[in-house]
């Protein structure tokens, strides 16, 4: 019937689906609620910190993720723009009706794809091999290859208050046997906990008491494909919790879920629900919340930063609170849901099992949180799978790769105790990384394994082609000691030293951008805004950014030394008795791997080398 099923329709799923499909491997998306495809339960937004980088990067190796929140977002802004490029982040505002309908639309349109809705219940294996999925009315799907994208849905259920029910996210339903079946093939489970604010209808909400947060002009659109001028059509709100919403949280801890011991799973560190903000930062008088609209024809809106369990007349009470909603009304209550998840240092990079060949996870099955973590693993996974099927080898992305490099490292070589967020601190090499250069990171690996189109790669040379154009001009354009030269200096409160200056050397001067040398040089803005920012970044940054491929070459050296699949730490009696547990456990691919592994020392890492060097001796005295 199919090659590849991929079990789940959330943003890991619809990733992996559309990834195999359309690598030409004939896939079945099964997913519990065809109305539930691509939902966002919780906040109506693609991208953020290091997370617009991970949506940048699906695009750029042929992912739907960019193109679909261009083609449905309210609102449009780039994060972090007062610091360097390496954190800048574009996220943008929603539609989540029209999301999920334009997802749904590229699911059910891809050729090699069937869309179906049923519940899975069991995966088939045989001698290690995944030979298949049973599905809740008893149908047998022999396939090849499985893709488990479960989200937040494993034996889910919803907390509010004292209330607790089985049950997935905004309605939908869960799925109660298939972390049974896991359980028998091995697999450790673990309860993870997520949660969400309260939805406000539109019609309860007085505006003119928040301050307005407009988008940003022009839009940068997420996907490298997208050509036309995106406009912002929504405004997005902010207010403030107050000493009255901060009374009433405090006063009701006792009924929280989170503190009465009713939530026993593990919740997000970096996302947490406001009674943890107002415990953990006693503090502060206030916490700053946004106000997010769930859609253009929508009548609810979103309360970014109020994620609650607590039950629901302390909801009432405490949202009434904020400027804004003083007589607002709760369309849909706050809740926490918790999960079953595995631990991924199960998993290879490549996302497929240690245990089981053919069988790959992506999402938050893996212990992650986020559409587009969710996203980045799903595109990995797909491609991966299909890889699997076609018999051509894998795919792994490196740390110094990409953001879905680190994140698949970071998991399956690191583990994770809470629901994993990606942020730029993890990355090592965050200024090679940034979201403006993904298409010229990714897209050429991503074309020649089958996924990126042609007109895609073509359009990444294009824009390299322009930036060195660019790059050219800056280098080969000199400015004489003019008056002209002179009045542009002191309009930017720069010196003027004494002979000619490039245009190159006055980019790299502290904000001096190319639309400042415009001025002097009207070619300058002529060029495509993208081409012109990745030439910009690349000539303002050149200093850094050499120092960082330096290093990146010097970690290179370790990843390249790749470790026998056989090697038997067991034997290695100068490795450490932990660090010889861990290795075996985990089978790293390379030395690097092996370095990130917590509890294996640097010390260890040199016994590795030494054994590596032995084993390679004796491999070549065998030919």
């Amino acid at each position: 019937m199919a090659d590849l099923v991929v079990i789940g329709g959330g943003h890991a799923g619809c990733e992996a689906a559309l990834a195999g499909a359309r690598m030409g491997v004939d896939t079945l998306l099964l997913t519990l609620n065809m109305d539930g495809i691509a939902l966002m339960a919780c906040n109506p937004a693609i991208g953020g910190s290091a997370k617009g980088q991970i949506v940048r990067e699906v695009d750029a190796l042929g992912g739907e993720m960019g193109l679909a929140i261009d083609d449905t977002m309210l609102q449009s802004r780039t994060l972090n723009t007062s610091k360097g490029p390496a954190v800048h982040a574009l996220r943008a505002q929603a539609d989540k009706q029209e999301y999920q309908n334009r997802m749904r639309a590229a699911l059910l349109n891809q050729p090699h794809l069937t869309v179906r809705q049923g519940e899975a219940v069991r995966i088939l294996t045989e001698n290690g091999e995944v030979r298949g999925v049973v599905t809740r009315t008893g149908q047998t799907l022999n396939c090849r290859a499985v893709i488990l994208a479960t989200g937040v849905y494993l034996k889910s259920r919803i907390i509010v208050g004292e209330v607790v029910y089985s049950g997935g996210p905004q309605g939908l339903m869960g799925s109660e046997e298939l972390s049974g079946s896991l359980l028998e093939m091995g697999f450790a489970l673990r309860r993870f906990k997520t949660g969400t604010p309260a939805r406000i209808a539109r019609n309860s909400i007085d505006f003119d008491e928040m301050e307005v947060q407009a988008g940003d002009e022009p839009v940068e659109a997420f996907s490298f494909m997208t050509d036309r001028t995106l406009r912002n059509t929504h405004a997005c709100y902010i207010t403030y919790t107050g000493e009255e919403t901060h009374r009433i949280i405090r006063e009701n801890l006792h009924r929280a879920p989170m503190y009465t011991g009713v939530i026993s799973g593990v919740g997000p560190r970096y996302c947490p629900s406001i009674e943890t903000k107002v415990v953990r930062f006693a503090d502060k008088d206030r916490h700053q919340l946004f106000l997010e609209p769930e859609g253009a024809k929508s009548q609810e809106w979103y309360v970014q930063g109020m994620s609650t369990s607590l039950p629901e007349d302390v909801q009432w009470r405490m949202y009434r609170t904020l400027p804004g909603l003083h007589r607002c009304e709760l369309t849909r209550l706050g809740y926490a849901i918790e999960y079953d998840c595995i631990d991924p240092r199960e998993l290879k990079p490549t996302l497929e099992s240690r245990r089981y060949t053919g069988l790959f996870m992506a999402g938050q099955i893996n212990g992650t949180s986020g559409y587009e973590e969710a996203a980045g693993q799903g595109i990995l996974a797909g491609m991966n799978a299909a890889l699997k099927i076609e018999g051509r080898g894998q795919l792994v992305l490196h740390r110094d790769e990409a953001y879905i490099g680190v994140l698949t490292d970071d998991l399956t070589t690191k583990g994770t105790d809470e629901p994993y967020r990606m942020m730029t601190s993890r990355a090592e090499h965050r200024l090679h990384l940034r979201q403006d250069n993904a298409d010229q990171r990714l897209t050429e690996i991503s074309f020649r394994l089958g996924l990126a189109s042609r007109e895609r790669l073509e359009r990444a040379r294009e824009r390299a082609a322009a930036a060195r154009e660019v790059r050219r001009k800056l280098e080969s354009t000199f400015y004489s000691p003019t008056t002209v030269r002179k009045s542009w200096l002191e309009k930017h409160a720069q010196p003027d030293p004494p002979g000619p200056l490039s245009a190159a050397e006055l980019l790299k001067r502290p904000g001096i951008e190319l639309k400042d040398l415009a001025e002097m040089t009207p070619d300058f803005d002529l060029c495509d805004r993208r081409s012109a920012f990745l030439a910009q970044t690349e000539v303002k940054y050149q200093g850094y950014l050499e120092k960082e491929q330096e290093q990146i070459r010097k970690a290179r050296v370790m990843e390249n030394m790749l470790l026998p699949e056989d090697m038997d730490y067991e034997a290695i009696g100068a490795l450490r008795l932990e660090a010889r547990q861990k290795l075996n456990a985990q089978r790293p691919l390379s030395l690097g791997a092996a370095s990130r592994i917590p509890g294996v020392s640097p010390a260890d890492i040199a016994v590795l080398m030494v054994a590596l060097r032995q084993h390679q001796e004796r491999q070549q005295e065998k030919i």
